[in-house]
């Protein structure tokens, strides 16, 4: 059996001191993560992450550096999950726009309020994105080479 992780998407977006979340439904209930979702084929890490943004917030994203690669093993699922955030800025959003199915709202939050909450988030890379944007984590986006 070939072992492979899960790789994901998220995108990191901070205005005027709040960061975009969604709160979606989880098998353990709501839940707050990023706009973040499945990487699929043919498209770009970056091209992954400008459309998880609109398919879950109707926010237009426009990813400017890597924040970082996180690795994280779910507990219970025993699933290996290799995340690519982003961070950038949203330049548009189209409230009338359907948000994915399992989305129940995407609102902003400060870091505080994203620390209260903690024990409603989707993972612990949740608030780990938020502090490693907040210490001034950034990479360019030329780390990342597509062939082909």
């Amino acid at each position: 059996m070939i072992w492979k992780p899960d790789v994901s998407v998220a995108a990191i977006v901070e205005r005027q001191g709040k960061f975009l979340l969604v709160e979606e439904e989880t098998s353990d209930g709501p839940r707050f993560n990023q706009p973040a979702g499945h990487w699929e084929a043919g498209e770009t890490l970056a091209q992954g992450v400008i459309r998880e943004t609109w398919e879950e917030t109707a926010h237009r994203f426009q990813p400017d550096f890597l924040l970082g690669v996180y690795r994280w093993r779910h507990p219970a699922k025993e699933t290996v999950y290799l995340r690519f955030a982003f961070g950038g800025a949203v330049d548009g959003h189209e409230p009338a726009q359907p948000l994915d199915r399992g989305i129940i709202r995407a609102a902003w939050f400060t870091p505080e309020e994203i620390r209260t909450c903690g024990d409603r988030h989707r993972s612990p890379l949740v608030l780990r994105c938020v502090e490693d944007y907040l210490m001034g984590k950034r990479f360019p986006l030329e780390l990342i080479t597509h062939f082909g």
